[in-house]
């Protein structure tokens, strides 16, 4: 019984998840078949695909023997989450494609980060990025186009909008159209995507200035934006930031957009300027619909045990790489 039960409801989700013509009705008939508020069987329903070349996945096969491999490929490498494309991806098209057609192949839906904005994490430890605004235009494009008429998660460019501080003006309004671009081309080109442009997290920018910012990056062309994508603050914090998010866009500009919220190392919540590799952090609720928190999504963003660079418990260990020590932390909330 239970595993009908379970099928019937990646049925539900999966039909939820194949456009974006389905209205909200769809969306709380589904949470209603998931039992949302169990989570096992919210985690057994999740429609969404895992990446069997993960970090973590690729490490737990090449250390089979290690005493942390149980542990890791249980906790983190079998569940499903996002994967990261950047200028390390190589032909975008390809790269896009390929991953893509693997989850349809599964029959489920893959998530998606788009990672490669120009001028990057403001040359923090996640510099890099396009190395013009053309080069942008015709990366995104492509990445678009290799979704094409596939069902696809997307979240745009981690922080871009809420980094815009560190950016020269002339440089924000270059950045912004760069953004607002991207939206259009999901819009146009990857119609059965559900894309969210990231808003930051919760303690970051003032709910009504990332609204007025998100607006002006063309967050009302997508499904809506993401929050809290590589941060730790608790899923209640981070929705009560969306809808105040939305409350601003409804008043500035009559109009509110869904939200998705990073749960992937949010277990235990997360400390103001506390954001690089912190101790005592903890794996949140795996990839599923958002239930009752007001989120869209739960989803997993940000690889568990990925390093946010050389610092905090992670010192020596650069951003985007698997550590072991890292990821056993997250799994023992230490």
């Amino acid at each position: 019984m239970l595993i009908r039960k379970t099928s019937l409801a990646v049925g539900a989700l999966a039909l939820a998840l194949t456009g974006c013509s389905q209205g909200s009705a769809d969306l709380k008939s589904a949470n209603q078949q998931t039992g949302a508020g169990s989570d096992a069987a919210a985690e057994a329903a999740s429609p969404f695909y895992v990446d069997p070349n993960s970090n973590p996945a690729v490490w737990v096969r090449k250390n089979p023997r290690d005493a942390r491999a149980a542990a890791i490929k249980k906790s983190i490498a079998t569940k499903p989450g996002a994967k990261w494309f950047g200028n390390w991806s190589g032909d975008i098209s390809k790269s896009v494609s390929a991953y893509v057609a693997a989850a349809q192949r599964a029959k489920k839906t893959p998530i998606l980060v788009a990672y490669n904005i120009t001028d990057r994490d403001c040359s923090g430890h996640s510099g890099g990025g396009a190395g013009s605004a053309a080069k942008y235009r015709t990366w995104i494009s492509k990445f678009a186009s290799a979704i094409g008429n596939r069902p696809a998660v997307v979240i745009i460019e981690p922080d871009a909008v809420a980094q815009l501080d560190c950016l020269p003006a002339g440089s924000r309004k270059t950045r912004t159209a760069l953004l607002s671009y991207a939206t259009k081309q999901f819009q146009t080109k990857a119609k059965k995507t559900r894309a969210y442009l990231d808003g930051g997290n919760s303690n970051w920018i003032a709910p009504a200035t990332m609204a007025t910012r998100l607006n002006a990056a063309g967050v009302k062309n997508v499904r809506g934006f993401s929050i809290n994508v590589s941060n730790f603050f608790t899923t209640a914090q981070s929705a009560g930031y969306g809808k105040k998010v939305n409350a601003a866009l409804k008043s500035k500009y009559r109009y509110t957009k869904r939200f998705v919220v990073d749960t992937s190392r949010n277990g235990k919540g997360g400390v103001p300027g506390q954001w690089c590799n912190p101790a005592g952090r903890k794996l949140g609720a795996t990839s599923r619909l958002g239930g009752t928190s007001g989120a869209e999504y739960l989803l997993w963003i940000k690889v568990p045990g990925d390093s946010d660079g050389p610092c905090g418990v992670g010192a020596g260990i650069p951003a985007g790489t698997f550590s072991p020590v890292l990821a056993t932390r997250l799994i023992k909330g230490s």
